[in-house]
């Protein structure tokens, strides 16, 4: 901390707070006529055994008793004296004291003397000697340098005696104090506490030490001061109560340097909780708010809140301001009414204002007597700023600018209304301070939004938008990662739409969290797109993925480990709403789940297959029939383990989470999710849940042809008047052009490929499927495996148009291979009404 020279704490005023020392009172001729209990405990005798005889006895050296001498003669007990001196226990010993000897005026006119006597050994390590003579308020920091005051009272707690010190730091003047009780010179709650204390010495004859009041200043001193007391009875040579004598020191300073310790303190706590930086700036506002000011604004940069990079530090000709909002705010009244901008808002800085003034020249600006009456800065250069200051009776400013690496993240401002103290340069240092905190609270949250942000857009590219099952399937998802802080893991799902209307599902899953394992887990997903758009067979989809894997594991550089290995699990399953047969397979995979209508919970008995990247075992494909309605779910290993638990407990918790059927899909997908997730994660979590639907028979049209270019005409004829059973007229002329173009291709280069079963191209048959479902897809089939590539011809060139042709007639169109052959489709978009 840069404030600890003006926080400390003095040592000596420390040790007169918390000793508690003996007391004797001294007549003028030095005769002792008050003897306190402390005072018996410290050298042994009792007040019988003293008062009425010389104080001087006590001294066991000669030297001491010298030296007391002269300071009497001199008159230098009139300002006050102290040393170390040796005095005479009853049992004989001589015992090291520190005496501290003050001058006392009482209505007679004749001075006596106050001697306060602590064992050397109970204080702290002060300096071995001091000049005999010399005046208290020139010495060294010792107790005695301490401005002391002291009371001396009656039975009756009239005021007898009194020193100089003690008028100047209560506020009570000595005429008005002597012979009158406190109550009596200073009427109030205060006096009468006070008093109560002294009655309670006076009974008991025991001490009470560091009683804190409030000094009893005029109405017209601004501030307060806060004193603390200690009393203690005397006692006469019977042993009989003398009075109380109260021993008073100033502790404002003290206690107002402990006050910055602790909010510096608190600073430690309170400050940069959060990673949100308009929480930390409203952490340092309330923070201050009333410890150091009646009201508090932090105005933040507002490139600071979208994580970007601050302005550097602004020169001093630098006409530029960066756009500021309000976001921190406190005020000792409710509803901060002193507030020209609400918490949130933007906040105007005006180019000639002080704050930009402030913000150009990187110092803080510091106000203690702020002059707000009309015609001064504030109506030239802040008229709005003026008018609330003046409203609310603003009278001490300070503001502080927050900055971090360099640059300028905002400003705090902190203003004094109902405390009458103006602000000192202590607390403009504690300010500073807390700014300080504040800014690498705020840096820091500046940062994380900035990572964050880059994050979670990674996130919004590597998961889908909006994924749909469209005539297939109805889906529900949820992904939780398992690394709150970066918000993304290894996870991944996918809904990606097929020919034909069906659809594939995927979830994945990449070992670790973060970033690194979601940059894995992106590679992934992109190639698992590009190998569900070859619209292959699942087996053969999770074969070219393991080789990829393969191939990316071995392009990694080996100089970074954490980068080297990828390991991985899928599960892939295509949906034909067509036929409802369901066929996946899975590399090292947790198996599916399937709810049927009426909801029970089966886990199909597929091949475990191994996990991605190791080329150990081809994977195989399993295929099953669906009821429509039925629900697969597909999820990670994160759902279903849990600590001291094994998979198959974690699949039976599974089971009973997902036979809900009276849940709609999406509740179904939050409650399993709610249920199953382990606290706190471990662990990813994904679950996508798919109800299947079916398509009508009257939503399907399909025929076989043989291979003769004579078909090609009654094929558009049948394909023409389907469409136009369905309404569909506006496509009939472009789905015969594309019919007409399948069939071609079919008949010219469908040739079998089988090793010579086939006689002659008559055995050969083309077959052609109309579906109609969220877009009219047809299909043209034959016994070829060859597939045909789209070629620009030249303008010479008479043939090679035909695909090109169907590029422009359709929506999309791709091949995908079937046992027997493949199939050419094309997809082309309903209207509205259809």
């Amino acid at each position: 901390m840069g404030s600890s020279a003006e926080t400390a704490v003095p040592e000596a005023q420390t040790a007169i707070e918390t000793v508690c020392p003996a007391i004797a009172l001294l007549d003028a001729q030095g005769t002792l006529v008050g003897w306190s209990q402390a005072a018996q405990r410290l050298v042994g005798y009792s007040a019988a055994e003293v008062v009425g005889r010389s104080a001087g006895v006590l001294l066991a050296a000669a030297d001491d008793r010298a030296k007391a001498s002269q300071a009497a003669q001199e008159s230098t007990l009139r300002s006050g004296w102290s040393d170390l001196a040796q005095v005479r226990h009853r049992d004989g010993r001589s015992i090291d004291v520190r005496l501290c000897v003050s001058s006392l005026t009482g209505q007679d006119g004749r001075d006596w003397w106050v001697v306060c006597a602590t064992d050397k050994a109970s204080l702290p390590a002060w300096p071995a000697k001091t000049t005999v003579a010399e005046p208290l308020p020139a010495r060294l920091p010792l107790p005695s340098r301490l401005p002391i005051g002291v009371v001396i009272r009656d039975t009756h707690l009239r005021c007898i005696r009194v020193n100089d010190t003690q008028g100047s730091k209560d506020g009570i003047p000595l005429p008005e104090r002597l012979g009158r009780r406190l109550t009596e010179a200073a009427p109030g709650t205060e006096a009468e506490t006070l008093e109560a204390v002294m009655h309670q010495v006076l009974e008991s004859g025991d001490p009470a030490i560091n009683v804190d009041y409030q000094a009893f200043l005029p109405a017209y001193v601004r501030g307060s001061r806060i004193l603390t007391a200690s009393y203690f009875r005397l006692d006469d040579v019977q042993g009989r109560a003398l009075g109380v004598c109260v021993v008073s020191v100033d502790v404002t300073d003290s206690r107002r340097a402990r006050e910055r310790l602790a909010i510096l303190g608190e600073a430690s706590r309170r400050i940069g909780t959060t990673l949100d930086v308009m929480q930390t700036a409203q952490e340092l506002a309330a923070l201050t708010v009333p410890f150091l000011a009646d009201y508090a604004t932090v105005d933040l940069v507002e490139s600071v809140q979208l994580g970007e990079e601050p302005l550097a530090d602004l020169g001093p000709q630098d006409g530029r301001i960066p756009a500021f909002r309000r976001a921190g705010l406190a005020s000792i009244h409710p509803g901060a009414p002193e507030s020209l901008f609400a918490r949130g808002e933007p906040v105007a800085v005006p180019r000639t204002s002080l704050f930009a003034a402030v913000l150009r020249s990187g110092k803080s600006h510091f106000e203690p007597m702020l002059d707000a009456s009309p015609g001064t800065w504030l109506d030239h250069l802040d008229p709005a700023r003026g008018e609330k200051i003046r409203e609310h009776a603003m009278h001490s400013l300070m503001v502080v600018p927050i900055h971090a690496r360099g640059a300028v993240l905002g400003m705090a401002v902190f203003m004094r209304t109902e405390d009458p103290r103006p602000f000192e340069e202590e607390d403009l240092l504690l300010a500073e301070e807390l700014a300080s905190w504040a800014a690498l609270a705020l840096d820091n949250a500046r940062q994380y939004v900035r990572e964050r942000c880059a994050v979670l857009a990674l996130q919004r590219l590597l998961h889908p938008h909006r994924p749909t099952g469209g005539s297939a399937a109805d889906v529900a998802w949820r992904y939780l990662p398992a690394d709150s802080h970066h918000g993304i893991g290894g996870d991944w799902f996918d809904v990606i739409p097929l020919s034909g209307a069906r659809v594939a599902l995927v979830v994945g899953d990449v070992v670790g969290h973060g970033i690194n394992a979601a940059a894995k887990m992106g590679q992934l997903r992109t190639a698992m797109h590009t190998l569900a758009d070859m619209d292959m067979p699942p087996d053969e989809v999770l074969s070219r993925l393991d080789e990829q894997v393969i191939r990316l594991t071995e392009a990694e550089d080996p100089r970074h480990p954490a980068t080297t290995t990828m390991a991985a699990t899928c599960l892939y399953a295509v949906y034909d709403p067509v036929t409802r047969s369901c066929t996946m397979a899975r590399a090292g995979h947790p198996p599916p789940a399937v709810i049927d209508p009426y909801g029970h919970v089966t886990f199909p008995d597929l091949p475990a297959g191994a996990p991605l990247g190791l080329g150990l075992v081809p994977f195989e494909s399993v295929t099953f029939e669906l009821a429509e309605g039925s629900v697969l779910a597909l999820y990670t290993d994160g759902l279903i383990e849990a600590r001291d638990q094994d998979i198959s407990a974690g699949m039976n918790r599974l089971r009973a989470a997902l036979a809900r059927p009276d849940l709609t899909l999406d509740d179904l997908c939050s409650s399993t999710v709610d249920t199953l997730r382990a606290k706190p994660p471990s662990d990813d979590v994904t679950l996508l849940l798919a109800r299947t639907r079916s398509l009508s028979a009257d939503q399907v049209a399909s025929w076989q042809f043989p291979s003769d270019p004579a078909v090609v005409s009654r094929a558009r004829t049948l394909a023409a008047r389907q469409l136009t059973q369905w309404g569909l007229e506006q496509l009939v002329e472009s789905t015969e052009l594309i019919v007409s173009e399948l069939f071609t291709n079919a008949i010219i280069h469908g040739k079998c490929d089988c090793s010579g079963d086939c006689d002659s191209d008559s055995d050969r048959t083309i077959g052609l499927r109309l579906i109609r479902h969220e877009m009219l897809t047809c299909e043209v089939s034959d016994v070829s495996h060859s597939y045909p590539l789209v070629r620009h011809p030249r303008t010479t060139e008479e043939h090679g148009r035909g695909l090109f042709l169907i590029t422009q007639l359709s929506r999309r169109w791709g091949t995908r291979q079937i046992p027997d052959g493949k199939i050419i489709w094309a997809d082309q978009q309903l209207s509205a009404s259809a």
